[in-house]
């Protein structure tokens, strides 16, 4: 509590909105922690907002307004990750309990296969909204070269592709964050991405 408190307390010294977005953060983590984290898929999209609420807490504590384009990729590459996560907790349990809940979870080890489903659609409309934004007039008035920024959503899609399969495979761990920091592949490919956009300015 006085942790908590300690926290707050130097929020406010950022600003309003930093401190709006630490409370709220700290409400939906609790909730998360001692409700929401039972009940099927809605725990996945509680996980996507908490990450997303992190892109708006550090916009708030840097005074920036995050476009549009930015949360609605954020919300969808945050809901595959979250899915893959439970995806990889579900496929420890092992096929042949198709009754078995996992514990703590409100999911069966049966429902792998949908939650597959779900984070492989959810990464494929990441990508879409990336080439939406790419499209955008808006962004052609941000870079002087926005054609460039084609090249990162074939990268994109690559990435989340090879990370479910991967995943599939038994081959990432159960934090897909953590994969993605120690993954060579996804390290060059961010280097990749970051280049590009580079470029593109």
């Amino acid at each position: 509590m006085l942790l908590i408190a300690g926290g707050i307390a130097i929020a406010t010294l950022v600003s309003p909105l930093f401190v709006a977005a630490t409370v709220a953060y700290l409400f939906l983590t609790v909730s998360y922690s001692l409700w929401w984290k039972r009940i099927a898929v809605f725990d996945v999209f509680v996980l996507a907002l908490l990450y997303t609420l992190r892109i708006l807490a550090g916009a708030a504590a840097v005074t920036v307004v995050p476009s549009f384009w930015l949360l609605a990729f954020s919300m969808f590459v945050f809901l595959s990750l979250a899915v893959l996560k439970r995806f990889v907790e579900l496929r420890a349990i092992g096929p042949q309990s198709m009754v078995g809940a996992a514990e703590g979870r409100g999911y069966l080890a049966g429902d792998v296969t949908v939650l597959s489903s779900l984070g492989v659609a959810a990464g494929v409309v990441a990508a879409l909204v990336l080439a939406l934004y790419v499209d955008n007039p808006g962004t052609h008035d941000l870079y002087t070269k926005p054609w460039l920024i084609w090249l990162v959503c074939p990268m994109f899609l690559y990435w989340i592709s090879r990370t479910w399969l991967k995943a599939h495979r038994g081959e990432v761990h159960d934090d897909p964050v953590v994969f993605a920091l120690t993954d060579r592949i996804s390290l060059l490919i961010a280097a990749l991405t970051a280049g590009v956009f580079y470029l593109a300015t």
